[in-house]
């Protein structure tokens, strides 16, 4: 067995890219791998900022002659269908094929035989494959080449067993081919030349001689140690982000983590200013004090070992920092000269969507919704939602948030308070845009409530009503993110909102379900119960339609509700099959059979099962009591069972006999669905 390593060397790599970048690498050779039908024990792939490297283990040196049985269409199927058979199997013509009886018919069938061979003839074919099917998000041109390719690429190393594969890649044009070759080089600054490697051991222990660490997850580990203790010296805490740690990780080959100190004069910026300015600006880490308020410190991670221990660097990236937040704080001050309420008519400057109108109309279409929704949310003051609602976005022309728009809503939020405006308008200003995901925090606040959910009303109607509705994975407009924030929203503060009171169209309650559906599912929820509870067609009220989920996947669970669940099946499917062969049925049997007509003792159980469940379910279903209805019918099975054990429906000589039997299966079928549709319950 031998091992395989591939480094393919270039001009800096986005970070956002290099890990989906590695794992595609990964996937695509191993893919090509196997469908050489080569086997191998495991595969790693890594990325730095210039490279993406993956390392094979436990390929065969040479490949074994393998044959592959393919089946085609039946014999005497259209000739098209015969030669793309052909063409797939590589076949001259069918009489490079066997004719075989399968005892459903007979059908062509073609059994390639593939030599094998040297592994390392194949690989270099599989190399150029994955390079070319590798879904850079962005890629580019360069030079006189046609190849595109994410940054100029520099170099291939390319070894099995030890030895240089024979092969290249070419660029295009009028550019030299990049031959594979043992030669990388490490660190950009860190290191000179190029050094020839052997194995993937030795390609590692070399690069780290030449400042660069392969392993994405070594060099967060040496980030995130060092500049946890670099905090701990100087008596503040980093705050720690997952997102910036993968980045930061990437922008780097050598991390080497050092601290800041930001200005004592711009400290009176909002913290979230500061935090923006360092996190997606210049990527640096924010730290706090002991009491969670932001430190004047902060974190950035060298890509270089300076010999002045840093001081350099870091004095450097302060003055960049001070900079930055020189604009900020003079935006800072000129924005408070100014209150929101005046600075409303500029909202009519700005056209939210050409079919739409501008951020003026849209703020009045929301503060009408959210007087509209306070009504519905216990404590919201609708004076203050009004209010709230009429300022939400009023600081999108604030200099501020020209320059931060990440902070659209939260310099709202401070500008509010420091007008002394009322804490609840102020939060609900802060508060509107959230959640913005399913970790974001959820508005709790009644104020807050009524215009956050607000918002998210009118983009979803507004742009339900000119056509822009999301198609498979294309939602320019968030219209499924806002969908899951009504949900969050209504359903974790139990506000009880009539959706349909807010909807122009029904199929917006049915993008509601799906949303629904995929979040309740996260949670453990089966979409087919949530399609029976939907499936009742009259239900809006998100809180009351979990109620009935919750309580149907419990009754489901339990054995007197897997029991009722066949009962209603084989009920269900006699009603069904008999109105296929009669499509006037349906009228026929609606409505309670008649006594007179009942002749045998298991029919009459069944009513009078029928007749106690009703008497119950009516109450149950006016107070919510959701569980009680469902367990209203757990005295049904039985009655059901001796009905089919005893009863023939199908009474040939009998046809008002028959009639009245299927009109009491219908009524066991439209009680049941009257809580829920179970023909919607998968089994």
């Amino acid at each position: 067995m031998a091992e395989f390593l591939l480094e393919l060397l270039s001009e800096e790599i986005p970070a956002r890219m290099q890990a989906r970048a590695a794992e595609d690498l990964k996937r695509l050779v191993s893919d090509g791998l196997k469908a050489a039908g080569l086997t191998f024990t495991d595969a790693r792939a890594f990325a730095t900022p210039r490279r993406l490297a993956l390392a094979v283990d436990g390929l065969p040196v040479a490949r074994a002659d393998v044959s592959e049985e393919r089946r085609g269409p039946r014999v005497g199927a259209p000739d098209q269908a015969i030669q793309g058979f052909l063409k797939g199997a590589g076949l001259a013509s069918l009489d490079q094929a066997e004719k075989r009886d399968t005892g459903k018919g007979e059908f062509w069938f073609a059994v390639i035989n593939k030599k094998g061979g040297p592994t390392a003839e194949a690989l270099p074919g599989i190399i150029e494959a994955a390079m070319k099917a590798l879904p850079w998000p962005k890629s580019m041109k360069w030079g006189s080449g046609t190849m595109m390719w994410v940054r100029p690429l520099q170099s291939i190393v390319a070894l099995f067993d030890g030895k240089v594969l024979a092969g290249e890649v070419a660029p295009g044009g009028a550019m030299k081919p990049i031959a594979f070759g043992d030669a990388t080089r490490g660190h950009r600054f860190l290191s000179t030349g190029e050094f020839k490697v052997a194995s993937f051991a030795d390609y590692t222990a070399k690069l780290r001689v030449a400042h660069v660490m392969l392993d994405p997850t070594e060099r967060k580990k040496i980030i995130l140690e060092g500049a946890e203790k670099l905090c701990a010296d100087a008596q503040v805490t980093l705050k720690t982000d997952e997102g910036l740690l993968d980045e930061v990780a990437g922008l780097v080959e050598w991390p080497v983590p050092l601290l800041g100190t930001i200005d004592a004069a711009f400290m009176d910026v909002p913290p979230e200013v500061l935090i923006v300015s360092m996190k997606n600006h210049q990527r640096y880490f924010a730290t706090t004090k002991a009491d969670g308020a932001l430190a004047n410190r902060f974190v950035v991670v060298a890509n270089n070992v300076a010999r002045d221990g840093g001081k350099t660097i870091a004095e450097g990236n302060e003055r960049v920092l001070r900079a930055r937040l020189s604009d900020a704080k003079f935006f800072w001050d000129q924005d408070r000269k100014t209150t929101l309420e005046s600075r409303l008519p500029a909202l009519k400057g700005i056209v939210f969507h050409a079919k739409l109108g501008t951020q003026a109309e849209r703020v009045e279409r929301i503060a009408k919704l959210a007087g509209e929704i306070a009504r519905f949310v216990p404590g919201a003051d609708e004076k203050q939602v009004e209010q709230a609602a009429r300022l939400a976005k009023a600081d999108l022309v604030t200099g501020m948030v020209g320059e931060f728009p990440e902070l659209q809503g939260i310099m709202g939020c401070y500008y509010a308070r420091g007008e002394k405006l009322p804490a609840a308008v102020a939060d609900a200003i802060g508060d509107h845009y959230a959640p913005a995901g399913p970790n974001d925090r959820c508005p709790d606040a009644p104020v807050s409530i009524a215009v956050a959910l607000a918002d998210k009303l009118d983009a979803l109607v507004s742009f339900w009503s000119v056509g822009e509705k999301p198609t498979g994975s294309r939602d320019p407009f968030a219209l499924r993110r806002a969908a899951l924030g009504i949900i969050r929203i209504v359903v974790e503060n139990k506000i009880r909102l009539p959706l349909r009171n807010f909807f122009k169209a029904d199929d917006l309650m049915d993008f509601f379900a799906e949303r629904l559906k995929v979040q309740m599912r996260e949670k453990g929820v089966r979409h087919d119960v949530v399609d029976a509870i939907f499936a009742l067609g009259n239900e809006d009220d998100l809180v009351r339609l979990l109620a009935r989920v919750e309580a149907l996947q419990s009754f489901l669970g339990s054995e007197a509700g897997k029991n009722l669940l066949t009962a209603y099946g084989r009920a269900a499917n006699i009603v069904r099959a008999e109105e296929k062969k009669d499509k006037g049925l349906a009228a026929k049997i609606a409505g309670a059979p008649d006594v007179a007509l009942l002749e045998q003792v298991e029919e009459k159980a069944v009513v009078t099962a029928l007749t106690e469940i009703e008497r119950s379910l009516g109450p149950a279903l006016k107070a919510e009591d959701f569980a009680g209805a469902m367990a209203a019918f757990a005295g049904l099975r039985a009655p059901i069972d001796a009905y089919f054990e005893k009863v023939t429906v199908n009474v040939t000589d009998r046809p008002d006999l028959r009639l009245n039997r299927l009109k009491l299966l219908n009524q066991i079928r439209a009680t049941m669905d009257s809580v829920a549709h179970f023909s919607k319950i998968e089994g």
